[in-house]
């Protein structure tokens, strides 16, 4: 064969080779390994607010029932208004310390949920804390904790 003749064989068997194929695919690898860890801690992240809104909402809730009838004692209740809020997918509410000048309203992330290592609490005076936390992430005693690098919510 003639030297056009292998051009033109050459030119109509173009395509990917397995070195560059194997690349391609090495190169995705490395940009999902590089993605993943900001992907979950983005998921984190908004199952937190979950927890944040939650509790807030409670804690407004329970100074509704302080002003009726000027206790907290009912914190935690199972029905009417002082009831907890429901269990979500990531987190468990509870209410304790409860009488009737005080309560501690807790957020518990839920085991292998992405919530899970984390305690929110909230009192009667609308102090907010992150009393425990995973390990990469701070706790803080007069916030809830939003991000690793320990910002405020």
């Amino acid at each position: 064969p003639n030297q056009e003749t292998v051009v033109a064989i050459r030119s109509r068997h173009q395509g990917l080779t397995l070195i560059e194929l194997m690349i391609t695919v090495a190169i995705i690898a490395i940009l999902a390994r590089l993605a993943w860890p900001s992907y979950q801690n983005y998921v984190t992240r908004t199952k937190l607010t979950q927890a944040f809104n939650q509790l807030s909402a409670y804690s407004l809730t329970m100074q509704q029932v302080y002003q009726d009838t000027r206790s907290y004692a009912t914190c935690g209740a199972t029905s009417g208004m002082a009831a907890i809020p429901t269990q979500t997918a990531d987190f468990t509410f509870s209410c304790s310390g409860a009488n009737a000048t005080t309560f501690t309203a807790s957020a518990v992330g839920r085991t292998g949920s992405p919530a899970d290592g984390f305690n929110f609490t909230i009192n009667q005076a609308g102090q907010r804390a992150t009393a425990t936390a995973p390990s990469g992430w701070p706790t803080n005693s007069s916030c809830w904790v939003r991000d690793k690098a320990g910002s405020c919510n």
